[in-house]
């Protein structure tokens, strides 16, 4: 198994800052891709940024200029850097990572999600 745990989640105001961490752990040889989601009250989860094994990034249209997605590969950890938060951006963000176990399986996992929470 594979868990992801994500951090850093919170309340801050409009043109804010936060920093959330996403860290994997587990019988893991190798991650892909690894993606934000966000999920708000009544709207379907949408993808916020993802980043490949190679740093590779593309992000949602509303987070460009304002969110950067980076890896750090010898923690397996992501992160999602967003700056001038919006209170649309308020949501569930979650932690996704796709790769291969030791034992050549493939995964896909998520994380629990973490609040953020943007006042107006």
């Amino acid at each position: 198994q594979v868990q992801l745990v994500e951090s850093g989640g919170g309340l801050v105001q409009a043109g804010g800052s936060l920093r959330l961490s996403c860290a994997a752990s587990g019988s893991i040889s190798s991650i892909n891709a690894m993606r934000w989601y966000r999920q708000a009250p009544g709207k379907q989860r949408e993808l916020v940024a993802v980043i490949t094994s190679l740093s590779s990034t593309n992000y949602v249209d509303s987070g460009k200029g304002r969110f950067t997605i980076s890896r750090d590969n010898a923690k397996n950890t992501v992160y999602l850097q967003m700056n001038t938060l919006k209170p649309e951006d308020t949501a569930v963000y979650y932690c996704n990572a796709d790769g291969i176990y030791y034992s050549g399986r493939l995964f896909s996992s998520w994380g629990q999600g973490t609040q953020v929470t943007v006042s107006s």
